[in-house]
């Protein structure tokens, strides 16, 4: 079950690295996969739905700060 996981969620990650900024559509989908992931690991509904509401938090919080820091800067925000 774990090893399953682990897979899911490193493959996931691999994908997305080196991206670079995400776009919103990119952390729905994103997301969406780690949820599933989650579920099909048999972890409980209450606790994904508390990991996912602050994932979505911070990736929030995280685009608003970069999009900031890029308008900022004249476009030589960072990653």
């Amino acid at each position: 079950m774990f090893d399953s996981l682990n897979e899911r969620l490193s493959g996931l990650f691999d994908r997305l690295s080196g991206r670079g900024v995400l776009s919103e559509k990119d952390v729905d989908e994103a997301l969406r996969e780690v949820r599933v992931a989650l579920l099909e690991a048999d972890v409980a509904l209450p606790v994904v739905r508390k990991f996912m509401d602050k994932a979505r938090e911070l990736a929030t919080r995280r685009s608003d700060h970069q999009g900031r820091q890029t308008r900022r800067s004249g476009g030589q925000g960072r990653l």
